[in-house]
């Protein structure tokens, strides 16, 4: 071994990289990225929870108790409401997370402390796994006037059972979702271009919105696939139901699938080498993942985070999978989520065409 010709070459390594401007941001980059999402967004301890409160006693005892338990911060009581049903009707919405609700007997039940009927109840929104874990802990809140002991009673609704899959895979199917459809897509014109076959596709006639959905159309199909799969294999192996419109999820799964293309497609065109394309992607994979919803609490996160994580198309299907999966929610009830990916399709086809004008110039 020759320590000369040996240094020689990782010299020319250290040159190389030093000249790949993104792969040496990406060394700094991912850690960076990672250190600030684990270390400032990451919460376990999840406040703030979205919640409505039916107080049907309504006197000072009852509310007195509803503002003990919104002190504790783990809820947030933005609605006030008169009727049981809106209870049903907000949590299929996706509007709030949990609802307080106080019975007419509270005063008889805080006279006759009975361990079978507690004095309130909290129904939370059982396919968020973060929000069940956050309801326990006011199961255990000793009330104020019933001997000291837990008067809460939580009731899960759509996972009563609390079963992990029912949680887990409406998420799972997002997260395989950004993966295959952003990988497969940031590799299609880097591709074209090392292989040469960029030079003929600008010969001929093909405009750049031509050439564009020309790449995003086939991995469509693909995706649809492997909705189906997922799908199929998780309702045979773990009993997950699909308890809403099969044709809404698969509706909401292709708006999904043709924005995380069309992400791919832009994040190809930024790229020289397939290397750095699939260093991108996998950039993007993170703060989807993370920020989301699927691996970490959302009501947890601090506001910016929150703010971010809104501009991730992840972080809105998990909504609407969840929603038409576990809650039997419509898109009609889910329609800002739809929106948004919608706008997502739109400005992220606009970004990828622009960047293929640009060099078709």
């Amino acid at each position: 071994m020759n320590l000369r010709r040996m240094a020689a070459i990782v010299l020319k390594e250290l040159r190389q990289l030093r000249r790949d401007k993104l792969t040496f941001a990406m060394i700094a980059g991912i850690p960076l990225l990672q250190l600030v999402l684990f270390g400032y967004a990451i919460n376990m301890d999840v406040r703030g929870i979205e919640a409505a409160v039916l107080d049907q006693a309504n006197t000072m005892r009852s509310r007195e108790a509803v503002a003990e338990i919104a002190s504790s911060q783990v809820i947030d009581v933005q609605y006030h409401l008169d009727d049981p049903q809106q209870i049903d009707h907000l949590l299929r919405q996706g509007k709030i997370s949990a609802a307080l609700v106080v019975p007419q007997d509270f005063e008889a039940r805080l006279q006759r402390p009975d361990p079978s009927r507690p004095p309130l109840q909290l129904v939370v929104d059982g396919s968020d796994q973060s929000v069940q874990a956050s309801a326990r802990q006011l199961a255990a809140y000793p009330l104020p006037g019933w001997g000291g002991q837990p008067g809460v009673e939580v009731v899960n609704f759509y996972n009563p059972e609390r079963l992990a899959p029912l949680n887990t895979v409406p998420g799972l199917l997002g997260v395989i979702l950004t993966m295959t459809m952003v990988m497969f897509t940031a590799v299609a014109l880097v591709r074209e271009r090392e292989h040469g076959n960029l030079e003929l596709l600008i010969a001929t006639p093909v405009s750049p919105w031509e050439l564009t959905i020309g790449k995003v159309l086939p991995f469509v199909g693909i995706g649809l696939i492997q909705v189906s799969v997922i799908l199929v294999v998780s309702h045979w192996l773990f009993a997950v139901p699909v308890r809403g419109s099969l044709l809404e999820l698969y509706g909401a799964s292709l708006l999904f699938i043709v924005a995380s293309l069309a992400l791919g497609v832009w994040l190809s065109t930024l790229a020289s080498t397939q290397f750095q394309a699939m260093q991108m992607a996998f950039f993007t994979f993170l703060p989807q993942i993370l920020l989301s919803g699927f691996m970490f609490p959302f009501a947890g996160m601090p506001r910016v985070a929150q703010w971010i994580a809104e501009f991730m198309p992840l972080t809105h299907y998990l909504r609407l999978s969840r929603g038409i999966m576990l809650r039997e929610a419509g898109l009609h009830e889910l329609w800002l989520e739809v929106l948004v990916l919608l706008l997502f399709c739109a400005v992220l086809l606009s970004l990828a065409v622009a960047r293929i004008h640009k060099r078709l110039d």
